[in-house]
């Protein structure tokens, strides 16, 4: 029965293109997920995050808190049985290193 109790859940990429469907137990937190995100992050993209803190997850329009829970996160709970949940995945890049060298300057 513990098999039922897990949920499935897909992650979207900007581009449209996903990461799994698999399947997590409701304790799996946001930042064990940012971390299998990580992990089977395609090779083949452009912009790949490089920790965890570069990578958003969305769901129903709420950004997820990383100690969060999926029991946590209500919204998942009344979702169509047996079907697929789909997060969303923003990255949060750092800006280039050209900008971090010149500090702001307002002239009055």
């Amino acid at each position: 029965m513990a098999g039922e109790d897990l949920v499935e859940l897909k992650f979207r990429l900007a581009d449209g293109t996903d990461i799994g469907p698999s399947k997590y137990s409701p304790a799996t937190t946001v930042a064990s997920l940012k971390e299998k995100i990580l992990a089977q992050w395609p090779k083949d993209k452009e912009n790949c995050p490089k920790t965890t803190q570069d990578v958003k997850l969305i769901n129903g329009g709420k950004i997820l808190e990383n100690n969060s829970t999926l029991a946590d996160c209500t919204l998942l709970v009344g979702e169509l049985p047996g079907g697929v949940i789909t997060m969303h995945v923003v990255l949060r890049l750092p800006l280039s290193d050209k900008n971090s060298g010149n500090p702001l300057h307002i002239c009055i």
